[in-house]
């Protein structure tokens, strides 16, 4: 099977996924009176809201110009160098634009960009006519921001017949890898599935195998194909979709925390922190003129009707009532989702053209689809005849019209019981890659482990400080605790941490530090702020307007939080955090809050000591940062080679490099791991469930972090039993 690697065609289509979802309004009306109305509401928001009341100046000018036009054009493959001189005029003028209302700058861009956006049709498909030379000692620098843009149209030409060639490239090698892989299949050996024929017993006859030239051409087409699916995407993104660009070109400035969320936008983040929505249960895709099924979410509407799979196209859309369907071809994706989704109870009759060509009329009836993978789950761990409990925690999500309603810290303590009902000795704590959320459940969960006390503070930009406290006696776990993280957990993971860490709780492991968000965010409907709206849905701003504190007094902003027993991983020599970003707001302190630290009878010192120790020496955690450096070294290596040979030798280079980390993969931590009671009954009702639940039990069991958690869970209970010995002794 062809094996995915960096190439054009997926910077192609990562370019303009963020503008795919500033859709501005669900109509594709331009208002420029709306525009100028959003601009001043925006800035009039910032400037009463936002934490660092930032000043509108010509620096500030200057950093929306230079951010906005590379927003646009990453890549630098539409602008011209004359373009971006006659920009330049305007580069120290924007912020009296803003204060104007003007648009003029903002204008000028988005009208040369459809322009260029035009010729590059035509520049693509001229190169994509004519073969390319793979013997030609050529190479392409594929680190945009160090490049300049094209002095004219012919080395623009020139710039887009290398980034097609580099594209190209890489799909010539996989197709002859894959003729050169059934080559040597033979009768009677082992071979993937999808090298036979669904009614054939044996392997068919071989086929001719294709010439370069052949070859050649198949990876062209293959280029060609990605483009138009990459422009037809970009055809439907309209003024609108552009100004939300430049609209978050001017909030991001204050901080990368703050953004301009569209309508749509709102809906997701909504879905986000809730995990749940009211629809049919698929994740659709735009695919030319059509709506592609790419998931059925388990559990929803659309997976127990069982008559919507994978792959399946939708073409018309109809409502319970209305007698006539709705096309969706052509339509833009985010339109089609809103005919499709709706409220729980209600039917949406589908037309689908599966996938064998047949059309189909299939109703649904909607309801509330729970996303799965956005929710707390749990696992038994065994060693040596001893139980120990994990809970992975992907988010702190809530519902934000009804925190009663399912949220992280209700779930994780029903885990929390299950986990005692199975006798575990200790908790692993699971907060790698989660990147936050609800701040009042990272509260609650917190006061799960500890008497009442602060957890974290909160500081305005008027200077007051806010100390918000667990106000609960009840603890549900007072054994032994581990925190798994890394360079992702961020914002209310890091409050978690901190908190666990300042009061000697639990012992952090995982990356040198945390992401560095210590920042608070509150998403305000711009709506509100508007008496007589005649212009729709202004959707809402996302503003930061405060700063997390630590009890201790320091900030995770920038600092983040560092783990007690710091371990390698696959992130840690690439730049990941609040720290490379451009504009976070510094790191500082404030006083500490009033707390008492845990007496739990545990050794810290000497249990975190032990850690290191082991850490130290272990050798699968110097391949695992072995591997980093390799990584850090490729990603720094931005020159890749178009000539076929150089560009063999390169991959060949990379495979035989590769190989030494291949036990990383095959790692076996020996740990045995298992669903709670509950859940085994849950997953004898959903095979889906089972082989998720699978998969995750698997991939612990190859985890050498999680294997290092319970060694210091097992630390944790031996120093406790020796404390409360000499103490019975010293009575």
């Amino acid at each position: 099977m062809r094996f995915m690697k960096k190439n054009l065609k997926v910077l192609l289509l990562a370019v303009f996924v963020a503008a795919a979802s500033c859709s501005f309004t669900t109509k594709s009306i331009d208002d420029p009176d709306k525009d100028k109305v959003l601009i001043e509401l925006i800035t009039y928001v910032l400037e009463k809201t936002h934490f660092a009341n930032k000043e509108f100046n010509d620096e500030f000018s200057a950093a929306v110009h230079s951010k906005f036009i590379n927003d646009i054009d990453p890549l630098k493959r539409y602008f011209l160098a004359s373009d971006i001189e006659e920009f330049k005029k305007y580069e120290f003028q924007i912020d009296d634009q803003l204060k104007n209302k003007d648009l003029t700058f903002f204008d000028l861009v988005n009208s040369r960009l459809e322009q260029r956006m035009e010729n590059a049709k035509n520049i693509y498909k001229e190169a994509l006519e004519t073969p390319f030379d793979f013997d030609k000692d050529e190479t392409i620098d594929v680190d945009y921001d160090k490049i300049d843009y094209a002095k004219d149209l012919d080395e623009l030409k020139e710039r887009w017949r290398q980034q097609l060639k580099f594209s190209t490239i890489s799909t010539y090698y996989d197709i002859k890898e894959e003729q050169n892989a059934l080559k040597d299949v033979k009768p009677g050996e082992n071979a993937d599935e999808s090298d036979f024929d669904e009614t054939e017993k044996e392997l068919p006859e071989p086929k001719e195998p294709k010439s370069d030239t052949e070859i050649e051409i198949e990876a062209r087409e293959s280029t060609l194909s990605s483009l138009e699916d990459y422009f037809s995407f970009m055809d439907d993104l309209n003024r609108n979709d552009y100004f939300a660009i430049f609209i978050n070109s001017v909030v991001e400035e204050f901080d990368p925390h703050t953004n301009y969320m569209a309508p749509q936008d709102k809906d997701r983040f909504d879905v986000a922190m809730s995990g749940k929505l009211e629809g049919i249960g698929a994740r659709l895709q735009k695919q030319r003129e059509s709506v592609k099924v790419v998931e059925v979410i388990s559990g929803g509407p659309a997976w127990r009707g069982e008559q919507i799979e994978v792959g399946d196209l939708i073409t018309r859309v109809r409502q319970e009532d209305e007698t006539e369907s709705v096309s969706i071809g052509g339509m833009r994706l985010d339109d089609a989702v809103n005919l499709i989704k709706g409220p729980k109870g209600t039917k949406v009759i589908l037309t689908v053209k599966k996938v064998d060509g047949s059309f189909q009329d299939v109703t649904i009836i909607r309801d509330v689809v729970e996303l799965e993978e956005t929710y707390a789950k749990s696992a038994v761990i065994e060693k040596n005849d001893t139980k120990y409990g994990l809970i992975e925690l992907p988010r702190f999500y809530f519902d934000m019209t009804n925190y009663k309603a399912r949220n992280a810290a209700s779930d994780l303590k029903d885990e929390l019981l299950r986990l005692k009902d199975e006798g575990m000795e200790g908790l692993v704590l699971d907060l790698r890659n989660n990147g936050g959320g609800s701040l009042k459940t990272a509260i609650d969960i917190a006061g799960l482990f500890i008497e009442k006390g602060p957890i974290v503070q909160i500081a305005s930009g008027d200077g007051k400080v806010e100390v918000l406290q667990d106000k609960s006696n009840d603890v549900e776990w007072d054994g032994p605790l581990v925190i798994l993280v890394n360079e992702i957990s961020a914002s209310a993971s890091e409050i978690l941490a901190a908190a666990m860490q300042d009061y000697k709780r639990g012992i952090v492991i995982g990356s040198k530090q945390t992401y560095g968000k210590g920042t608070v965010q509150n998403v305000i409907d711009l709506n509100r702020w508007m008496r007589n709206n005649q212009h729709g849905d202004l959707g809402a701003l996302k503003v930061t307007t405060q700063k997390f504190y630590r009890i201790n007094g320091g900030s995770t902003q920038l600092e983040g939080v560092k783990s007690d027993v710091a371990v390698p991983d696959r992130f840690s020599f690439i730049d990941v955090g609040e720290r490379d970003y451009k504009n976070p707001l510094p790191y500082d302190k404030i006083a500490p809050a009033n707390y008492t630290t845990w007496d739990g009878n545990f050794d810290f010192e000497e249990v975190i000591k032990n850690s290191k120790e082991r850490m130290a020496v272990n050798e699968h955690l110097k391949l695992i940062e072995e591997q980093a450096r390799w990584i850090k070294e490729r990603r720094d290596n931005n020159l890749v080679p178009l000539n076929y040979d150089n560009y063999i030798a390169d991959v060949e280079k990379n495979k035989e490099r590769s190989k030494a980390f291949d036990a990383i993969s095959e790692y076996q931590n020996n740990l045995k791991f298992s669903s709670h009671i509950q859940e085994v009954e849950l997953k004898k009702m959903d095979s889906i469930l089972s082989e998720k639940r699978s998969r995750w039990h698997k991939n612990l069991s190859q985890d050498i972090y999680v294997e290092e958690a319970v060694h210091v869970l097992e630390d944790l209970k031996r120093s406790k039993t020796k404390i409360e010995k000499l103490a019975k002794l010293k009575d």
